[in-house]
């Protein structure tokens, strides 16, 4: 199983965990990945902040956090384990209502952006921002297009992606510290 998906403090309404792990799925077939292994965990601000806390050493809660285990000190590169990507959902709520789209994008974009950095991504040029913004609005549409019945035409709308000055703050300095401390 590639995607194993847990939710702590849930359940959080209108989120499909099966939606979610059908579109993590589509991601990694995306990033040429479908026989990777992700941990996707979905979690509350007070979790999340416990983790922000203790590995960015930023007592606030985020949106999202990835634990790469593709890089580190020691660690062996793999195509077959990817990582964890942690999810806030009151956090991805929040920032859904600001940007006046659903939940399940929220955490759609989230989960691109966290992928992303697994995977050695990162936004710390203004280049680098770019490329990735479109990588990750790209598998955001993946994601979208093989939906199949799960999403009505309707209730599609872009998925919002991080802008720049916000993006910067979150997730980015835990990939490969998670690979470190795990050990």
């Amino acid at each position: 199983m590639p995607v194993r998906l847990v939710v702590e403090g849930g359940p959080y309404a209108g989120v499909s965990r099966g939606e979610l792990a059908r579109r993590a799925r589509a991601m990694l077939g995306a990033l040429d990945r479908s026989t990777a292994e992700l941990s996707l965990v979905l979690t509350d601000d007070d979790r999340i902040r416990e983790l922000n806390g203790i590995y960015r050493k930023k007592n606030r809660p985020t949106d999202v956090l990835a634990f790469s285990q593709l890089e580190g000190e020691g660690n062996v590169p793999s195509r077959k384990l990817l990582g964890d990507v942690v999810l806030s959902v009151p956090t991805a709520r929040r920032q859904a209502d600001d940007r006046g789209c659903e939940l399940m994008a929220e955490l759609t974009m989230l989960l691109a952006h966290g992928l992303l950095h697994l995977l050695g991504w990162d936004h710390d040029t203004p280049r680098k921002d770019d490329r990735m913004r479109r990588e990750t609005r790209r598998l955001c549409r993946v994601a979208y297009s093989t939906a199949g019945g799960a999403l009505r035409a309707s209730r599609r709308r872009s998925p919002p992606v991080k802008g720049r000055t916000k993006a910067k703050a979150f997730g980015h300095s835990l990939v490969g510290r998670a690979a470190r401390t795990a050990r």
